[in-house]
């Protein structure tokens, strides 16, 4: 896999993650966990064909994955909430 942040970005995305990951979840300690997960995505204008998105979170990559194609889903209009029948008990 291709390295998630161009070296150009690197110091200012992670800058970035490192002070919205503290407003969103306070002062992190070793083995505690945010509650609030986010992501970061950066790229140029006119050059996000065919070019380059940059990615950072705070998250596990599966669950920040999981986070991306659900919010695609709702604003595609391709989401629906489960209904008590379809959620496992």
């Amino acid at each position: 896999m291709a390295d998630p942040i161009q070296a150009e970005y690197r110091r200012n995305m992670n800058a970035l993650a490192a002070g919205i990951d503290e407003i969103l979840n306070g002062d992190r300690k070793p083995g505690k966990k945010p509650k609030i997960g986010f992501i970061l995505l950066v790229a140029e204008f006119g050059k996000i064909e065919g070019g380059r998105v940059n990615y950072i979170s705070n998250g596990q990559r599966e669950d920040m994955i999981a986070m991306l194609r659900e919010y695609l889903a709702r604003v595609e209009g391709r989401y629906h909430e489960p209904t008590a029948r379809e959620v496992p008990q």
